[in-house]
């Protein structure tokens, strides 16, 4: 029933503006993941206004919008398709009307996000190593994301590029699967709780509807942060912190990374960034929904035609 071109067009556009406004809190968040030692929001954030200015909140910003395109619309092609296969499929097994959406969205939410990591991999190694790189470094190790990009190929090879994949996908597979899945449940017990019936749901205003989605966004967020910030703490210093044996730059493992972390701040440095992840997750996830239902909205077909 959707309008496919209208749908990925506006899509782009639409999640585009919301990624700018959101992207100061993944560079807070990226950056305290990869501290040595722990620093809080406000000292971090006053640090990069007054040593960098507006522009240290958007350092690998133009690598993610360059991204953006192809990763939402195979994010969200695999979400409508999984969604409508497996609802239906669920539905004739005889699973109830929520246990149903609730499988149907957990799938959508893992499949999306692994067609998705395709693109965002190479485009969250580069970004985040143009997030890290500290101002006026001499010599600067990346002048931009292409050449962030032309040097990690030169360096280590297209594997490079997909440095933390597998972890990547432990990561986003199952924060998306956890989201989509809480969301649905927590659509409907709100709306179970108002004692809404379907028919008055269908009938209620707008404003209603983006109130609940809102909040039904900022609770599933609250649910997947709290589960996988751990694993995206790890993922992120695999991709962007390396190791030095002879003068050489290696990569780290994973086991050397938590070991790592473990020695710094014991098991409490996994969740570093937990803040500004939570807060970056529930406002995305909120603007994000709000805003996906709206496209669908815009993006449904003629129903005469």
């Amino acid at each position: 029933m959707l309008d496919k071109s209208k749908f990925f067009l506006l899509g782009a556009a639409l999640f585009s503006g919301v990624s700018a406004g959101l992207y100061p809190a993944m560079v807070l968040k990226t950056r305290q993941q990869v501290s040595s030692t722990k620093i809080s929001c406000f000292k971090m954030s006053f640090s990069i206004m007054r040593c960098e200015g507006l522009r240290g909140f958007y350092r690998g910003f133009g690598t993610t919008l360059m991204g953006t395109i192809p990763a939402r619309a195979l994010y969200m092609g695999a979400l409508e398709v999984t969604k409508t296969s497996v609802g239906s499929s669920t539905v004739r097994l005889g699973f109830s009307d929520t246990t149903a959406t609730a499988i149907a969205s957990a799938a959508a939410g893992l499949s999306s996000a692994m067609a998705a990591q395709l693109v965002w991999t190479p485009i969250d190694v580069v970004s985040q190593r143009l997030m890290v790189q500290a101002p006026n470094a001499s010599p600067c190790r990346y002048k931009n994301g292409l050449d962030a990009f032309r040097k990690i190929l030169f360096a280590d090879g297209f594997k490079g590029l997909y440095r933390g994949f597998g972890i990547s996908m432990l990561t986003y597979a199952p924060s998306n699967a956890v989201w989509w899945a809480s969301y649905s449940v927590a659509n409907k017990l709100i709306y179970g709780g108002l004692g809404w019936s379907d028919s008055i749901r269908r009938s209620e205003s707008k404003a209603t509807a983006v109130a609940v989605q809102g909040l039904s966004a900022a609770m599933a967020s609250g649910v997947s942060a709290l589960i996988t910030t751990p694993l995206d703490t790890i993922k992120t210093r695999l991709q962007v912190l390396d190791k030095e044996e002879n003068g050489v730059r290696k990569p780290l493992t994973m086991l050397q990374t938590v070991r790592n972390l473990v020695k710094e701040s014991g098991l409490a440095a996994c969740y570093r960034g937990l803040g500004p992840r939570w807060a970056s997750m529930s406002l995305s996830a909120t603007t994000m929904i709000t805003t996906y239902e709206l496209l669908k909205r815009l993006s449904a077909k003629n129903q005469e035609s």
